[in-house]
Protein backbone atom coordinates (compact mmCIF):
# COMPACT_ATOMS: atom_id res chain seq x y z
CA UNK A 1 0.00 0.00 0.00
CA UNK A 2 2.79 2.39 0.98
CA UNK A 3 4.76 1.76 -2.24
CA UNK A 4 1.63 2.29 -4.35
CA UNK A 5 0.98 5.60 -2.57
CA UNK A 6 4.56 6.73 -3.16
CA UNK A 7 4.31 5.76 -6.83
CA UNK A 8 1.05 7.69 -7.16
CA UNK A 9 2.59 10.74 -5.47
CA UNK A 10 5.66 10.52 -7.71
CA UNK A 11 3.56 10.34 -10.88
CA UNK A 12 1.37 13.20 -9.65
CA UNK A 13 4.54 15.21 -9.06
CA UNK A 14 5.70 14.51 -12.63
CA UNK A 15 2.30 15.55 -14.02
CA UNK A 16 2.22 18.80 -12.04
CA UNK A 17 5.83 19.68 -12.85
CA UNK A 18 5.66 18.98 -16.58
CA UNK A 19 2.10 19.64 -17.80
CA UNK A 20 2.60 23.32 -18.55
CA UNK A 21 6.30 23.22 -19.39
CA UNK A 22 7.47 22.50 -22.97
CA UNK A 23 8.86 19.10 -21.96
CA UNK A 24 5.88 16.73 -22.58
CA UNK A 25 4.03 15.63 -19.46
CA UNK A 26 2.53 12.69 -21.38
CA UNK A 27 5.96 11.53 -22.47
CA UNK A 28 7.31 11.76 -18.91
CA UNK A 29 4.30 9.94 -17.45
CA UNK A 30 4.36 7.14 -20.02
CA UNK A 31 8.10 6.59 -19.63
CA UNK A 32 7.85 6.68 -15.83
CA UNK A 33 4.96 4.21 -15.96
CA UNK A 34 6.97 1.93 -18.26
CA UNK A 35 10.06 1.84 -16.04
CA UNK A 36 8.02 1.55 -12.82
CA UNK A 37 5.79 -1.16 -14.31
CA UNK A 38 2.73 0.99 -13.63
CA UNK A 39 -0.34 1.12 -15.85
CA UNK A 40 -3.93 1.63 -14.71
CA UNK A 41 -6.94 0.03 -16.38
CA UNK A 42 -8.10 2.34 -19.16
CA UNK A 43 -5.36 4.71 -17.96
CA UNK A 44 -7.82 5.98 -15.35
CA UNK A 45 -5.05 7.23 -13.09
CA UNK A 46 -3.21 9.12 -15.82
CA UNK A 47 -6.41 10.76 -17.10
CA UNK A 48 -7.76 11.80 -13.71
CA UNK A 49 -4.54 13.34 -12.40
CA UNK A 50 -4.53 15.55 -15.49
CA UNK A 51 -7.71 17.06 -14.06
CA UNK A 52 -5.63 18.16 -11.08
CA UNK A 53 -3.32 20.11 -13.39
CA UNK A 54 -6.26 21.60 -15.31
CA UNK A 55 -7.93 22.79 -12.13
CA UNK A 56 -4.63 24.25 -10.93
CA UNK A 57 -4.31 26.31 -14.09
CA UNK A 58 -7.95 27.40 -13.88
CA UNK A 59 -7.47 28.52 -10.27
CA UNK A 60 -4.58 30.76 -11.36
CA UNK A 61 -6.41 32.23 -14.37
CA UNK A 62 -9.99 32.21 -13.03
CA UNK A 63 -9.98 35.95 -12.33
CA UNK A 64 -8.62 36.88 -15.76
CA UNK A 65 -11.04 34.56 -17.57
CA UNK A 66 -14.03 35.80 -15.56
CA UNK A 67 -13.18 39.42 -16.36
CA UNK A 68 -12.67 38.53 -20.03
CA UNK A 69 -16.09 36.86 -20.30
CA UNK A 70 -17.84 39.73 -18.52
CA UNK A 71 -16.12 42.34 -20.72
CA UNK A 72 -16.98 40.37 -23.87
CA UNK A 73 -20.62 41.44 -23.50
CA UNK A 74 -19.75 45.03 -24.37
CA UNK A 75 -16.10 45.14 -25.44
CA UNK A 76 -14.90 44.13 -28.90
CA UNK A 77 -11.31 43.47 -27.79
CA UNK A 78 -12.48 40.91 -25.22
CA UNK A 79 -14.67 39.18 -27.80
CA UNK A 80 -11.72 39.00 -30.17
CA UNK A 81 -9.61 37.40 -27.45
CA UNK A 82 -12.18 34.66 -26.90
CA UNK A 83 -12.56 34.05 -30.64
CA UNK A 84 -8.77 33.89 -30.95
CA UNK A 85 -8.58 31.12 -28.34
CA UNK A 86 -11.47 29.28 -29.98
CA UNK A 87 -9.77 29.34 -33.37
CA UNK A 88 -6.56 27.98 -31.86
CA UNK A 89 -8.54 25.20 -30.16
CA UNK A 90 -10.46 23.96 -33.23
CA UNK A 91 -7.66 22.17 -35.17
CA UNK A 92 -6.91 19.89 -32.21
CA UNK A 93 -10.60 18.96 -31.99
CA UNK A 94 -10.82 17.72 -35.57
CA UNK A 95 -7.39 16.08 -35.78
CA UNK A 96 -7.72 14.61 -32.29
CA UNK A 97 -11.06 12.97 -33.06
CA UNK A 98 -9.70 11.45 -36.27
CA UNK A 99 -6.42 10.19 -34.79
CA UNK A 100 -7.47 9.37 -31.20
CA UNK A 101 -7.50 5.58 -31.41
CA UNK A 102 -4.22 5.35 -33.33
CA UNK A 103 -2.49 7.70 -30.91
CA UNK A 104 -3.74 5.91 -27.79
CA UNK A 105 -3.35 2.32 -28.99
CA UNK A 106 -0.14 2.60 -31.02
CA UNK A 107 1.92 5.70 -30.27
CA UNK A 108 1.28 5.63 -26.51
CA UNK A 109 2.60 2.07 -26.39
CA UNK A 110 5.95 2.89 -28.05
CA UNK A 111 8.42 4.12 -25.37
CA UNK A 112 11.31 4.40 -27.86
CA UNK A 113 9.29 6.83 -29.99
CA UNK A 114 8.57 8.95 -26.92
CA UNK A 115 12.27 9.09 -26.00
CA UNK A 116 13.28 10.09 -29.55
CA UNK A 117 10.59 12.80 -29.65
CA UNK A 118 11.84 14.20 -26.36
CA UNK A 119 15.34 14.50 -27.79
CA UNK A 120 14.28 15.99 -31.12
CA UNK A 121 11.88 18.40 -29.41
CA UNK A 122 14.68 19.52 -27.12
CA UNK A 123 16.95 20.28 -30.07
CA UNK A 124 14.16 22.22 -31.80
CA UNK A 125 13.45 24.22 -28.64
CA UNK A 126 17.12 25.14 -28.21
CA UNK A 127 17.41 26.26 -31.83
CA UNK A 128 14.15 28.24 -31.91
CA UNK A 129 14.97 29.90 -28.60
CA UNK A 130 18.07 31.35 -30.27
CA UNK A 131 16.92 32.13 -33.80
CA UNK A 132 13.22 32.97 -33.41
CA UNK A 133 12.08 35.98 -35.46
CA UNK A 134 11.91 39.36 -33.77
CA UNK A 135 8.91 39.55 -31.45
CA UNK A 136 6.01 41.52 -32.88
CA UNK A 137 3.14 40.41 -30.66
CA UNK A 138 3.53 40.92 -26.91
CA UNK A 139 -0.04 40.45 -25.67
CA UNK A 140 -1.29 36.85 -25.51
CA UNK A 141 -4.89 38.08 -25.66
CA UNK A 142 -4.45 40.27 -28.74
CA UNK A 143 -3.07 37.90 -31.39
CA UNK A 144 -4.46 38.16 -34.94
CA UNK A 145 -6.92 35.41 -35.82
CA UNK A 146 -4.63 33.97 -38.49
CA UNK A 147 -1.75 33.63 -36.01
CA UNK A 148 -4.01 31.97 -33.43
CA UNK A 149 -5.28 29.44 -35.97
CA UNK A 150 -1.72 28.67 -37.08
CA UNK A 151 -0.69 28.07 -33.46
CA UNK A 152 -3.66 25.69 -33.22
CA UNK A 153 -2.25 23.62 -36.08
CA UNK A 154 1.14 23.51 -34.36
CA UNK A 155 -0.65 22.18 -31.28
CA UNK A 156 -1.79 19.14 -33.30
CA UNK A 157 1.82 17.95 -33.44
CA UNK A 158 1.51 17.16 -29.74
CA UNK A 159 -0.74 14.19 -30.54
CA UNK A 160 2.57 12.35 -30.91
CA UNK A 161 3.62 11.57 -27.30
CA UNK A 162 6.90 13.18 -26.39
CA UNK A 163 6.34 16.24 -28.59
CA UNK A 164 4.64 18.31 -25.85
CA UNK A 165 1.47 20.32 -26.30
CA UNK A 166 2.92 23.41 -24.68
CA UNK A 167 6.21 22.91 -26.55
CA UNK A 168 4.48 22.71 -29.93
CA UNK A 169 2.32 25.77 -29.31
CA UNK A 170 5.20 27.80 -27.90
CA UNK A 171 7.54 26.95 -30.80
CA UNK A 172 4.76 27.79 -33.26
CA UNK A 173 4.08 31.09 -31.52
CA UNK A 174 7.78 32.04 -31.45
CA UNK A 175 8.11 31.31 -35.16
CA UNK A 176 5.09 33.55 -35.79
CA UNK A 177 6.65 36.50 -33.98
CA UNK A 178 5.05 36.17 -30.53
CA UNK A 179 7.19 37.31 -27.60
CA UNK A 180 8.46 34.52 -25.29
CA UNK A 181 6.32 35.30 -22.25
CA UNK A 182 3.21 35.93 -24.37
CA UNK A 183 3.80 32.63 -26.20
CA UNK A 184 3.83 30.76 -22.90
CA UNK A 185 0.75 32.56 -21.60
CA UNK A 186 -1.21 31.88 -24.79
CA UNK A 187 -0.19 28.22 -24.47
CA UNK A 188 -1.49 28.16 -20.89
CA UNK A 189 -4.85 29.67 -21.84
CA UNK A 190 -5.21 27.38 -24.85
CA UNK A 191 -4.52 24.35 -22.68
CA UNK A 192 -7.72 24.90 -20.67
CA UNK A 193 -10.20 24.02 -23.46
CA UNK A 194 -7.77 21.59 -25.13
CA UNK A 195 -6.94 19.55 -22.05
CA UNK A 196 -10.47 19.77 -20.71
CA UNK A 197 -11.89 18.39 -23.96
CA UNK A 198 -9.19 15.70 -24.21
CA UNK A 199 -9.77 14.44 -20.67
CA UNK A 200 -13.56 14.44 -21.11
CA UNK A 201 -13.24 12.52 -24.40
CA UNK A 202 -10.82 10.00 -22.87
CA UNK A 203 -13.17 9.37 -19.97
CA UNK A 204 -16.09 8.91 -22.36
CA UNK A 205 -14.20 6.60 -24.73
CA UNK A 206 -12.96 4.43 -21.87
CA UNK A 207 -16.09 4.58 -19.73
CA UNK A 208 -16.57 0.79 -19.86
CA UNK A 209 -13.04 -0.05 -18.66
CA UNK A 210 -12.37 2.78 -16.21
CA UNK A 211 -11.18 1.49 -12.86
CA UNK A 212 -11.70 3.71 -9.83
CA UNK A 213 -10.88 0.89 -7.42
CA UNK A 214 -7.55 2.48 -6.53
CA UNK A 215 -9.32 5.65 -5.39
CA UNK A 216 -6.70 6.42 -2.71
CA UNK A 217 -3.81 6.37 -5.21
CA UNK A 218 -5.84 8.43 -7.69
CA UNK A 219 -6.65 10.99 -4.98
CA UNK A 220 -3.00 11.26 -3.94
CA UNK A 221 -1.84 11.71 -7.53
CA UNK A 222 -4.59 14.27 -8.19
CA UNK A 223 -3.72 16.34 -5.10
CA UNK A 224 0.03 16.31 -5.75
CA UNK A 225 -0.50 17.25 -9.41
CA UNK A 226 -2.78 20.15 -8.41
CA UNK A 227 -0.43 21.69 -5.84
CA UNK A 228 2.68 21.23 -7.98
CA UNK A 229 1.01 22.66 -11.11
CA UNK A 230 -0.12 25.79 -9.23
CA UNK A 231 3.47 26.44 -8.14
CA UNK A 232 4.86 25.80 -11.63
CA UNK A 233 2.35 28.09 -13.39
CA UNK A 234 3.03 30.92 -10.93
CA UNK A 235 6.80 30.56 -11.39
CA UNK A 236 7.35 29.72 -15.03
CA UNK A 237 6.28 32.98 -16.74
CA UNK A 238 8.78 35.08 -14.82
CA UNK A 239 11.48 32.47 -15.43
CA UNK A 240 10.83 32.42 -19.19
CA UNK A 241 10.86 36.22 -19.32
CA UNK A 242 14.36 36.20 -17.82
CA UNK A 243 15.94 32.99 -19.13
CA UNK A 244 14.01 31.82 -22.19
CA UNK A 245 13.47 28.15 -23.05
CA UNK A 246 17.03 26.78 -23.13
CA UNK A 247 16.76 24.94 -19.80
CA UNK A 248 13.70 23.02 -20.99
CA UNK A 249 15.42 22.04 -24.23
CA UNK A 250 18.36 20.53 -22.32
CA UNK A 251 15.97 18.87 -19.87
CA UNK A 252 14.21 17.11 -22.76
CA UNK A 253 17.49 15.97 -24.32
CA UNK A 254 18.85 14.58 -21.04
CA UNK A 255 15.63 12.74 -20.11
CA UNK A 256 15.10 11.41 -23.64
CA UNK A 257 18.71 10.21 -23.96
CA UNK A 258 18.61 8.49 -20.57
CA UNK A 259 15.31 6.80 -21.40
CA UNK A 260 16.49 5.68 -24.84
CA UNK A 261 19.68 4.29 -23.35
CA UNK A 262 17.74 2.34 -20.72
CA UNK A 263 15.38 0.96 -23.38
CA UNK A 264 18.31 -0.14 -25.56
CA UNK A 265 19.74 -1.96 -22.55
CA UNK A 266 16.49 -3.86 -22.19
CA UNK A 267 14.86 -2.09 -19.28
Amino acid sequence: MESQTLTAAFLGLIEGLTEFLPVSSTGHLLLAGHFLGFQSQGRTFEVVIQLGAILALFSVYAGLLTRLVLRARHEDAARRSLVSLLLAFLPAVFVGLLAHDFVKNVLFETPSLIAVMLILGGVVLLVIDRIAPRAVYRDALALPFGKSLAIGFFQCLALVPGVSRSGATIVGALLLGVEKRAAAEFSFLLSLPTMGAAVAYDLFKNRDVLDFGAIWEISVGFAVAFVTAVLVVRWVLSFISRKGYGLFGWWRIIVGTAALGALLLGY
